[in-house]
């Protein structure tokens, strides 16, 4: 069955897979690495001492990227996502040409506009207006292109009075939001954005992320770095996930999602681990297996609108278990949570178990709009603490619906009042 919530907005915006395909390359990454030298010693004196042969021992190789290649579309929007450490932010950098691979090539085409590190491109004695220019220029803008622009820059930023007071004595909110108005208002072709955003208010990452929608309407070309999953289901055509400087996954964002998930799941594991001798075997509770249905049909059908939707999952607790909460949350396919509910919630207390233990939530009068759906599973103690979670454990269909688009289903009517009526009446 068809995404109708995922490929609706995209077939819409002429963003479907077939449409980008035929797109040209803007960015063409070619068996890219990235190594920075770590020094070990603790001062110049010491380092003075180590020079030569003898300094080898005090130095080690840390390799950022391992041989990444990636081909990105005109008019893509792409995810990097990975866990901390694993090269998006170096990978960003080689992309904008801050800095240099070590070895492979990277070829670009069109204007590159690069948020990165808070305050990068901005001289800390230097007001706002004087940084405005300063980062324009940087950004390839002539002064008469920046001054025809710069009211709109400053309205956008909403720094306002603090325009002319020196950049810092900003806050970090502040920061942002001026370097992200000169970034996008300096025309680029491709726009490359560092986890930056996640430090602006709420309304400002509205507005920022209803700009970066209106430059995909635009055919621009848009590179991310975030935690935000959700996000990176919502906004982007693609996603690249990293893990220890090498790409492991390039394609839909929902399967990168996944992917990462299940490499910080692993990463939790090889931590619990770490903490006891190598001979033993770390038992953690965990989620066996979970399915969904809707009453009457049979697994593989769609839901249909008014049906009573039933998931069934199966936990494990290689001991004696502590008082505890099964949950469940449903999410959209942009990552959006639509439902979550838990027993405790319910009003079931659950005792205490070991081994497998199974129980079911029925969800009576589904009301979903058109889509697909993913469950998330988790078992918590009574302190709130997840014992056990299993994202996108299981997955639905909901029937289509053309009279509407959106997560929930309602009938809606019409009527032409005609020319001349006011609301009030």
């Amino acid at each position: 069955m068809t995404d109708g919530t995922q490929t609706g907005d995209r077939t819409m915006a002429g963003r479907t897979p077939e449409a980008l395909s035929g797109r040209p390359d803007v960015i063409v990454l070619d068996d890219v690495t990235k190594r920075f030298i770590i020094r070990k010693d603790n001062s110049l004196k010491e380092r003075l001492v180590t020079l030569g042969r003898a300094g080898r021992k005090h130095r080690e190789d840390f390799w950022a990227l391992r041989g990444v290649s990636a081909k990105i579309k005109a008019g893509t929007t792409i995810g990097l996502i990975g866990h901390n450490g694993s090269g998006k932010s170096t990978l960003l950098k080689v992309i904008g040409g801050i800095i240099d691979p070590s070895s492979g090539t990277v070829s670009r085409r069109g204007r590159i506009a690069a948020l990165l590190e808070l305050g990068a491109g901005f001289h800390p004695d230097l007001t706002g207006r004087e940084n405005v220019f300063l980062n324009a220029a940087i950004l390839g803008l002539t002064r008469k292109e920046t001054e025809e622009r710069f009211d709109d820059i400053a309205e956008f930023s909403g720094i306002g009075d603090f325009i002319d007071t020196q950049v810092k004595f900003y806050s970090s909110g502040m920061y942002v939001r001026l370097a992200f108005a000169v970034a996008v208002h300096t025309d680029p072709d491709i726009l490359l954005v560092d986890e930056v955003l996640a430090v602006g208010d709420e309304a400002f990452q509205r507005k920022c992320l209803d700009k970066i929608r209106s430059f995909q309407q635009e055919g621009r070309t848009i590179i991310l770095v975030t935690h935000s999953l959700g996000q990176v289901m919502e906004l982007c055509d693609q996603a690249i996930l990293l893990n220890r400087g090498e790409v492991v996954y390039n394609g839909e964002a929902h399967e990168a999602v996944a992917r990462f998930r299940d490499i910080l799941e692993e990463r939790r594991m090889d931590d619990l681990q770490r903490h006891v001798s190598p001979e033993t075997k770390v038992e953690v509770p965990r989620v066996v297996e979970t399915s969904v249905h809707a009453v009457g049909r049979s697994k593989d059908d769609a839901v249909e609108h008014g049906d009573d939707l039933v998931v069934r999952t199966t936990f494990e607790h290689p001991g004696h278990s502590p008082e505890w909460i099964a949950a469940i949350q449903m999410d959209n396919a942009s990552g959006q949570v639509v439902f979550g509910t838990r027993s405790d919630l319910i009003g079931v207390d659950l005792e205490p178990f070991e081994g497998q233990y199974t129980v079911e939530f029925t969800l009576r009068n589904v009301q979903l709009g058109t889509g697909k759906y993913f469950i998330n599973v988790s078992m918590l103690d009574r302190s709130n603490r997840h014992l056990a979670d299993h994202p996108q454990a299981v997955a639905f269909n909901v029937a289509y619906y053309p009279k509407a688009t959106g997560t929930s289903y309602l009938e809606p009517e019409f009527t032409a009042i005609g020319p001349g009526e006011s609301v009030s009446r």
